[in-house]
């Protein structure tokens, strides 16, 4: 259970879920000063709880950042599957909105995005954080193998570079044009709209920009 009630912003930890509380503690310490901008003891103070209450849970920081990491990859997963739907309406438009999804979950999710892709936690740091990482690729994998199914086997580009690709384009924008915090560059245009014309052109370079792409 959680109370804003103390002075200075602190949370007040009753009864409740430790490891929860450390872990929405840590968020909100991310939110305002950033992965690496904390303590252990900070995200102790925030919960509300003794410096060493966190030890019941957590080795150190690190360990608490992968558990972060973790629960955003899990959200991540499920916002990028929902946004795909298995292909529907069709192929291309849900690979569109995978994109679409991406950018909006880093807006949305801030302190988690930070904690996936800017705190610095290897993948490996535990085998449930490797297991969700790779089940938020897997989602972009299985829908390049879709996208990429209609071509000829022999012409057929690979769905692991083409999933590479993609993600690295998508979490370039996402960083730099649709964070929601002060680090966001100005652009002239929609987050959405660049990152939709730089996948359109990368699908038209595979030979893989038919059905509705072709009639922009």
């Amino acid at each position: 259970m959680w109370s804003r009630d103390n002075p200075g912003g602190r949370r007040g930890y009753h009864h409740g879920n430790l490891r929860e509380a450390l872990i929405r503690a840590a968020l909100d310490l991310i939110g305002q000063k950033g992965p690496a901008g904390f303590t252990f003891a900070d995200a102790a103070r925030m919960a509300g709880v003794s410096s060493a209450a966190p030890y019941r849970h957590y080795r150190d920081r690190e360990a608490l950042l992968a558990d972060v990491a973790h629960r955003g990859f899990e959200l991540f997963e499920a916002t990028l599957q929902q946004a795909w739907n298995g292909g529907r309406p069709e192929p291309f438009k849900a690979f569109e909105n995978i994109g679409r999804a991406f950018l909006a979950f880093a807006r949305r999710e801030p302190a988690y995005y930070a904690a996936m892709f800017e705190a610095g936690v290897a993948l490996d740091a535990t085998p449930e954080l490797r297991q969700a990482a790779d089940a938020a690729f897997a989602v972009l994998r299985s829908a390049s193998e879709t996208l990429c199914a209609p071509l000829p086997r022999e012409s057929r580009p690979p769905a692991l570079m083409m999933s590479l690709h993609v993600w690295a384009l998508s979490h370039g924008i996402a960083s730099l044009f649709a964070r929601a915090d002060a680090g966001r560059r100005s652009l002239p245009m929609a987050p959405e709209d660049l990152l939709e014309a730089g996948v359109l052109v990368y699908l038209r370079g595979l030979g893989l920009a038919g059905g509705p792409a072709d009639g922009r």
